[in-house]
């Protein structure tokens, strides 16, 4: 290991590529998706669209675009490999919006057991229920 790195691959100097850090951190689920948002145009450090390979380094306002949310997060520890949760956290501040409230789910249709799939009317009454 580099004089830099502490245990898990984190070290508090240097830079690190843009996927491998969201990635790191737990924004993404894996480092595809990462690299994939990096690419779409999903992700902007310091107000700018950046490539997957992109050098990010501590200070750095990351910006992810991810699952109809915005995460806006300062990167204050470099970490290269993929670390828990708890550690996560400490790896950058967090200064996202809150997240939008959860739509009020309408009436669940209830059916008899053994009745069998709706017809086509049916599903119509169902869809016009829920506000499809």
């Amino acid at each position: 290991m580099a004089a830099a790195e502490t245990h898990a691959g984190t070290g508090d100097q240097g830079t690190v590529r843009a996927d491998v850090w969201i990635w790191s951190v737990r924004l993404t689920k894996t480092r595809s998706q990462a690299a994939s948002a990096c690419r779409a145009g999903h992700v902007r450090v310091n107000g700018e669209r950046v490539k997957p390979a992109y050098a990010i380094k501590p200070g750095d306002e990351i910006r992810l675009r991810h699952a109809e949310r915005e995460r806006v997060v300062v990167l204050t520890r470099v970490v290269r490999k993929r670390v828990g949760a708890p550690v996560a956290v400490q790896c950058y501040v967090d200064n996202s919006p809150p997240p939008p409230p959860r739509e009020f789910a309408g009436p669940v249709a209830v059916r008899e057991r053994g009745a069998g799939r709706p017809t086509k009317r049916e599903r119509r009454v169902l869809d016009e229920l829920q506000g499809h």
